[in-house]
């Protein structure tokens, strides 16, 4: 007798899975493009994708430890987004007016302070589950691989993005850090704004809280 060359639903379910795994487990990348050529034409898919994780720094000395420019940035990314945002936090330092200004509705913040380092990370992997958010963020002054790549995995669990705002408390921490391997699909480096002349009135942006012309930011990815 010859075997049945029907494979059994089990057996079927178990060579897809391993195709999957062969193939790099690709899946269709859901992506929030920035609508600039120069960034979109460097992101895989046109754009940053939706359901990973993500690092973004702020350069210099200052903003090692301010980090302002970076967390407009990333407010900016989310105010772009629908839905509520979880932002795990230590210090109480984060201006939710200054949010608003780039389009980040201070209703769709929802703050979590941990009570130390070692928590933060174990909050955004917590808030990750959730399919309700529309984002994660994390200020976080360490990122192991370990726990990047737990938080990646939930991430695409459930196709909620985490953005990993680094936060650290001294240049010679940001050293230390700086160039560590995680699994982030994207890392940046934000320097910035700068503000640049007017050519007309109208071109002063809704947000700007003060000076005039339009605002230009730099970045390395």
């Amino acid at each position: 007798m010859y075997p049945d060359p029907t494979p059994r639903p089990a057996l079927q379910d178990l060579r897809n899975r391993i195709r999957q795994l062969e193939r790099g487990g690709q899946r269709v990348m859901r992506v929030l493009p920035f609508r600039l050529a120069e960034i979109d034409d460097r992101l895989p898919s046109g754009g940053l994708a939706l359901g990973a994780v993500h690092e973004v720094a702020e350069g210099g000395d200052l903003g090692v430890i301010h980090a302002a420019a970076a967390t407009l940035f990333v407010a900016g990314i989310l105010s772009r987004m629908t839905g509520p945002v979880l932002w795990c936090l230590r210090a109480s330092d984060l201006f939710a007016p200054a949010l608003s200004q780039v389009g980040l509705d201070a209703n769709r913040v929802i703050y979590a302070e941990a009570p130390d380092e070692k928590t933060l990370p174990l909050l955004v992997e917590e808030g990750l589950r959730h399919r309700g958010l529309a984002a994660v963020v994390g200020e976080l002054a360490k990122l192991p691989m370990v726990a990047s790549r737990r938080m990646q995995i939930a991430a695409e669990h459930s196709g909620v993005t985490a953005i990993i705002l680094r936060r650290w408390r001294s240049p010679a921490a940001a050293a230390a850090e700086v160039g560590q391997p995680t699994s982030a699909v994207t890392r940046w480096r934000v320097l910035g704004p700068a503000i640049q002349p007017a050519t007309s009135a109208g071109d002063r942006p809704k947000a700007m809280a003060g000076g005039t012309g339009a605002v230009s930011w730099r970045w390395d990815r």
